[in-house]
């Protein structure tokens, strides 16, 4: 992937997500549609996104029976999404049923630990491990699943592509140096996740909500 950033739209409003899309689409290598977007403007939004010609990442974190996620995968699969996100904690059936619905063409990666958590969230749902220790169960999970990858942060991305080589790694999160933090709580900068060995470096507010977001994605790009 020559440029490995997709910028976050997290709109309900059709009109503005092109108009960023349109803005920042030289600098960036995708745009992921979340659940926020897909909500509201569903199927036809997507295709309206996709004609400005860049990979389209469906975040949409499935996590249901394995039959229903795996009805849900093929409801999508006419949009020929580059990715798409599911809960690795769903369990193994349901990543093995999901990977099985999906389009050839799509990458579905598990979702280990939220940036927005941590260690006293995970606690307060009964984990009582720290994240580091819940991502490398979940992602162990998902490669004998047979997901193409997992999305982490920042933090737990070296580890896991140390464990699995040839795995493909989501890191979201992502902040500038200086940048506010906002609601994440397990970030780095994205040249870090990118020499840990992220494949894909999901950037949101510091592009989106950028005075002159086509510029910030450009510097972005040029620190890694």
């Amino acid at each position: 992937m020559s440029n490995p950033v997709y910028v976050a739209i997290d709109t309900p409003l059709l009109d503005d997500a092109l108009d960023l899309v349109r803005k920042v689409k030289a600098h960036v290598g995708g745009v992921k549609l979340g659940l926020e977007f897909f909500c509201a403007n569903g199927h036809h939004g997507v295709h309206e996104v996709q004609k400005l010609g860049l990979p389209i990442f469906l975040d949409l974190k499935l996590h249901d029976i394995p039959n229903t996620v795996a009805k849900a995968m093929q409801a999508i699969k006419t949009l020929e999404p580059a990715i798409v996100t599911i809960h690795a904690s769903g369990g193994r059936a349901m990543m093995e049923d999901a990977k099985a619905a999906a389009g050839t063409h799509t990458k579905v990666v598990g979702v280990t630990v939220l940036t927005s958590l941590d260690d006293h969230d995970l606690n307060r749902v009964g984990v009582p491990d720290d994240p580091h220790t819940q991502v490398e169960r979940l992602a162990a999970l998902a490669q004998e699943a047979g997901l193409d990858g997992i999305v982490c942060s920042g933090h737990e991305v070296k580890s896991a592509r140390k464990a699995w080589k040839d795995g493909f790694f989501v890191v979201p999160g992502l902040r500038p140096a200086g940048a506010s933090t906002a609601d994440q709580k397990r970030i780095v900068t994205p040249r870090q996740a990118r020499d840990d060995g992220a494949s894909v470096l999901v950037i949101g507010r510091p592009i989106t909500k950028a005075e002159d977001p086509d510029a910030a994605a450009r510097a972005i790009v040029g620190t890694l």
